[in-house]
């Protein structure tokens, strides 16, 4: 199938002659004005624009700035023009320009400078795809191991079944209505989001080096049980740091390791493992706490009764200022009702 050369010139002579030269290699639509341009976008999408510069109304470098502010910076465009002053070169192409063409057309040239970028825009739209496939399969390939991983140290914990995928939705929530209401969106801005998201699975991934003994204990645990269970955020930080050395800084392990090492914190400094304070501790964390002291209070354990969703919420609000960071107790606050929903649809 011919490839689809948009010719935009206002000079009719120009313009045939083109057309004619082109026609034989190429799908030709002429137009005579930047405006029947943006009018044929509408309707077609050219592999390569061929742009005359000196045009009235419009001019091809106002014409560019509006392609390129648009759906159609991805086409590449050639400039026709009979300027030859180097500052005219040099303004087009920081306009976006891939080349100049000069008037009087030469058929060589016009023909293989076309014919060249035509395919080199090709070659980049297969290395994009292809990279894009291969992007994807590395995506499918650190969600499959991250569930994999996650289900491993939850078939171990009987006591907390459906934990992980309940708090790797309410993350989700939270980090909305975060961006929404600004609540630290410049550091969330800098997110992955789905990789953070993804990597709340493996909050508890140190629960691997817990004893069944003690993580499956049916009472509660004595001090010494408990001192065991806290060494479960360091193992967890331990464990990703070893897959960093491995694998590499991947964002998804950052991520991991921040919930993972950070979650027991609490805002006046009293947790653990690091006893760290306000926000010295990573804002992954501060979020992670939260919802996982939330999904543990509304969740049936061997020696306890699950709290109602209205006596959790007003748990987490006492705690404001002392366990949790004041500001994502507000937003947590206002979003309640959407958590319990997935809350109710996971558990029903």
């Amino acid at each position: 199938m011919k490839k689809t050369v948009f010719l935009v010139d206002d000079n009719a002579t120009n313009l045939t002659m083109a057309e004619e030269l082109l026609s034989k290699h190429y799908r030709v639509i002429a137009l005579s004005s930047a405006a029947q341009m943006f009018t044929a976008l509408e309707k077609f999408t050219p592999d390569l624009i061929l742009l005359d510069i000196e045009m009235p109304q419009m001019s091809g470098y106002e014409a560019m700035m509006r392609l390129k502010a648009g759906n159609f910076a991805d086409i590449p465009v050639i400039f026709l023009t009979g300027l030859t002053d180097p500052a005219s070169e040099a303004g087009g192409i920081k306009l976006g320009a891939v080349d100049f063409i000069m008037k009087p057309f030469s058929e060589p040239v016009l023909l293989n400078r076309i014919k060249n970028h035509l395919n080199i825009d090709e070659l980049i739209r297969e290395r994009t795809a292809q990279l894009v496939e291969r992007t994807e399969q590395l995506v499918r390939l650190q969600n499959g191991i991250v569930f994999t991983m996650a289900d491993l140290v939850e078939s171990r914990d009987k006591n907390t079944g459906g934990h992980i995928a309940r708090t790797a939705i309410y993350i989700k929530i939270i980090i909305d209505a975060m961006l929404s209401e600004g609540i630290y969106d410049d550091e969330i801005r800098s997110w992955n989001l789905e990789s953070v998201i993804s990597s709340a699975r493996l909050h508890d991934l140190g629960k691997i080096v817990i004893p069944d003994s003690i993580l499956n204990k049916s009472s509660s645990l004595t001090k010494e049980e408990f001192d065991t269970m806290k060494t479960h955020s360091m193992a967890g930080e331990q464990i990703i740091d070893r897959l960093i050395q491995q694998i590499g800084d991947e964002e998804f392990l950052y991520n991991a390791k921040m919930i993972a090492a950070y979650h027991h914190e609490r805002w006046d400094g009293s947790g653990y493992p690091y006893g760290l304070n306000e926000t010295k501790i990573p804002l992954q964390g501060r979020i992670m706490a939260i919802i996982d002291v939330y999904d543990a209070l509304v969740s049936d354990r061997p020696y306890k009764k699950a709290f109602t969703h209205e006596e959790a919420v007003d748990i987490i609000l006492q705690g404001s200022g002392m366990h949790f960071d004041p500001l994502i107790v507000k937003v947590f606050s206002e979003v309640n009702e959407q958590i319990k929903a997935a809350n109710d649809n996971l558990t029903h």
